[in-house]
Parts: structure tokens; C-alpha cells; sequence
């Protein structure tokens, strides 16, 4: 307390201007970053390959090439928000070198296509890596910050807590916003009958206020939770962290296997936050605890696909209906409330196997269809439409084809 009045005595060194302006020129320098106009092209690649895919494989794309753009930011900015406060509450300080190092492997992984790799466990977690390497190997390059090496092995810990951060937000959009319209694919089976897949490849931009040392900031407040050692001046600094995830489901629905996996996600994510606290005590284990991250979300992805090849297929011809694979938005099956996953056992009081049984039936009366669905949970319900003359007779569902993989229209 004796300390924030000696800084209203000699005439406030400790300013909210100071703040306020470095914010403004944290968020500034956030389109100075290569990271947020690559991760815009990034989606809009996702988007256009996943249409090109879908084309392929039913003549229609489910989703139009603009859906992963529109994907990437709305909830990146709330949970990157989320994040900030917690960052400048805690003063959680991480070297510059973090930050370069970790645009860095981004950019790298995004341009090969990478989309797996592009979570934080692989690019903020060897950026932590090298960035430690080249503090403590005293490699100073012109883009660095310099450090007093004898105070920044303690910023490390607090770069674990970030990270343990990023992966809870993967775990949060993988969870929340992945489930949202997973891509509907065709394969064939060992046996070589085609079977349904579910492909979620997303990207998500996640904008977070971050300290980095040296600059006109200093927190004069004695009990201020600080994680960081020494007296020292700080900048604000936006950085954007492109995050990406891909996962194939075949054997489940993909809304019930992206939030398990996203639950996982998040839960490694609380251990790294929780290690990254307690490694301040002992600062050489952030590295370990880096690997550990590492390790333990290989074991996240290798667990699904295990769980997956254990399971049979969901997503293939039945002989009591035909299972919905996709679904067209805005067609008479979007509005008809049609959901993936479901599947149609009659048609207009017929019975329907495949899709060339369903086609003929909804035949029988070209201005209304009625079906009986059997939902996720093997309850039967009725739904029933009038079909115009826009609708083409044609439902907007992406089914499993009789016989070839390729080719297959949409019903």
C-alpha cells in the first residue's frame, strides 16, 4: 500500500492511460501478425476442399465454402476475451520468443496442411520448446526481446499455464463448435461395401492479450498475484493463435464423439494449468510437463480411433431403413426436422431398404411425402410435408449409395 502512494506522490507513475494506450497498440499489432491473414485463408481452404469432397461424393456440398470462415472468429473473440482477463489478472508473462517462435510452427503446419497438428499442444507447446533453447543457449536475434536470463526461466511456468489455456479453448470449440455440421463423407470398407463417415476439419482464430517483458507497464500493488519474479515493466501485445482440429467418426454419432473428445481435450488442458502453477516452484519442469501435453493428446487421438475401428459401422445400409448421412441446409428434409444420424423406415406407408426403394416411394405421391423415422435413441415419430414443385421431388438427404461409392446423388 506504502507503494501506490509513493506512485500518487511523485505524480502517478503508475498511469490508466498508460494501460489504456497499450491496449490500443496490443490490438494494433494484431494485424501486424502474418498468423491472423493466414488463418483467414486457412478456412477458406477447408471450405473449398470440403465442398470439392462433398461434390464428389453426393453431386451437392452439404455446407456452402463459406461456412468454416464463418466459423473462425465469432467464438475464438469470446473465449479469447475470457482468456485475456485471466491473463492481465494474473499478469501471466511470457517471452517474445514464445510468441515468434509459436507463429512460426503455425504458419509452417497451416501451409503443409496440417490441420491435426495445428492444435496448441503441438504449436504453443514447441514454441515453448525452442523459445527455452534459445533463452537459455543465448541466441539473440534482432525479432527477440532480450531478457535477464537469471529471471526469464521463471516465465516458462506461466507459458505451461497458457498453454493449459489454449488446450481447454481446443477442448471448449471441439466440444461447442465442432459438433456443428461435420462433414459427410463416402468410403469403402475392407469388405469393399460403402460405408459413412463424418470428417470434422475446422479451424478457429483465438485472439488473447498476452505480457511480454520490457515496456512502459509496471504493476505497483505489492499483493498483486504476479507469476513472475523481479521487478520488471511490461507490454500488452493481442496475438492470435490459429487452432485447428480434424477427427474421422465411423463408428458412433459424430456429435456424441466430438464432445467426448472435446470433454478429453479440456480435462488435459485443466491438468496443464494446474502443472503449470505448481512447476513456478520448480521452473525446469515446464518442459516436462510440455511433453506430457504432447503425449497425452496423441493418446486423446489414438483412444478415439481405437474406439472407432472397435465399433461397427453407423453409418451403413440396414435392412429395416435407410440411414441419414447428410442433410442439405434448407431443404425439405432441414425443414422437415430430419436429423443425421436418424433413419427412415417407411415412406409414405412403403417400406424403403435403400435409397432407390425411398426415391420410387416418395414417387407414389409427388405432392406430399410422409415418413416414419426412427430417431438416435430408436424411438419411432412421423413426419410428413407438402412437396412442391421447387422441391423437385427431392428431399435434400445425403444417403449411403445401393452400389457404387462414387457418384451418388442426393435424394
Amino acid at each position: 500500500m506504502n507503494r501506490w502512494k509513493a506512485y500518487c506522490k511523485d505524480g502517478g507513475s503508475f498511469m490508466w492511460q498508460d494501460w489504456l494506450l497499450e491496449l490500443l497498440k496490443g490490438f494494433g499489432k494484431l494485424f501486424l501478425n502474418p498468423v491472423f491473414y493466414l488463418s483467414f485463408l486457412f478456412a477458406a481452404y477447408l471450405g473449398v476442399a470440403r465442398v470439392k469432397k462433398e461434390r464428389r461424393n453426393f453431386t451437392v456440398r452439404a455446407q456452402n465454402a463459406y461456412f468454416e470462415l464463418k466459423q473462425l472468429l465469432p467464438m475464438g473473440i469470446i473465449i479469447g476475451l475470457c482468456i485475456s482477463v485471466f491473463s492481465i489478472g494474473l499478469v501471466l508473462v511470457v517471452p517474445m520468443e514464445f510468441v515468434v517462435f509459436t507463429g512460426i510452427i503455425t504458419i509452417v503446419l497451416a501451409l503443409i496442411g496440417k490441420t491435426r497438428m495445428l492444435s496448441p499442444v503441438y504449436t504453443a507447446g514447441l514454441g515453448i520448446i525452442v523459445s527455452s533453447v534459445s533463452l537459455f543457449l543465448g541466441w539473440d536475434y534482432f525479432l527477440f526481446s532480450k531478457n535477464n536470463l537469471s529471471s526469464s526461466e521463471y516465465i516458462f511456468p506461466t507459458a505451461v499455464i497458457l498453454l493449459g489455456l489454449l488446450i481447454i479453448s481446443e477442448g471448449i470449440f471441439v466440444r461447442n463448435n465442432g459438433v456443428k455440421a461435420t462433414s459427410p463423407r463416402l468410403k469403402k470398407s475392407r469388405r469393399g461395401q460403402a460405408i459413412g463417415v463424418h470428417l470434422l476439419e475446422r479451424a478457429w482464430i483465438l485472439p488473447v492479450f498476452l505480457f511480454i517483458p520490457s515496456g512502459l507497464l509496471t504493476i505497483p500493488f505489492e499483493w498483486w498475484p504476479m507469476f513472475t519474479v523481479g521487478n520488471q515493466t511490461y507490454s500488452l501485445l493481442l496475438v492470435p493463435f490459429l487452432i485447428g482440429s480434424k477427427m474421422e467418426v465411423q463408428g458412433e454419432h459424430p456429435i456424441i464423439a466430438t464432445r467426448n473428445v472435446g470433454r478429453n481435450i479440456i480435462i488435459l488442458g485443466s491438468i496443464m494449468v494446474v502443472g503449470g502453477a505448481a512447476a513456478y516452484l520448480y521452473p525446469l519442469a515446464s518442459i516436462a510437463l510440455v511433453l506430457v501435453a504432447i503425449i497425452g493428446r496423441e493418446w486423446i487421438t489414438r483412444k478415439q480411433k481405437s474406439k472407432e475401428k472397435n465399433k461397427s459401422f453407423y453409418f451403413s445400409r440396414k435392412n429395416n431403413g435407410v440411414v441419414i448421412l447428410g442433410i442439405v441446409p434448407d431443404s425439405p428434409a432441414d425443414k422437415m426436422g430430419l436429423k443425421i444420424g436418424e433413419m427412415i423406415s417407411k415412406v409414405n406407408s412403403i417400406p424403403v431398404q435403400d435409397k432407390n426403394q425411398l426415391y420410387k416411394a416418395l414417387q407414389k405421391n409427388s405432392a406430399h411425402c410422409k415418413l416414419e423415422v426412427f430417431d438416435a435413441n430408436g424411438e419411432i415419430r412421423f413426419v410428413q410435408r407438402a412437396l412442391y414443385e421447387g422441391d423437385h421431388h427431392e428431399l435434400g438427404l445425403l444417403l449411403i449409395p445401393d452400389e457404387k461409392v462414387h457418384g451418388n446423388e442426393a435424394v
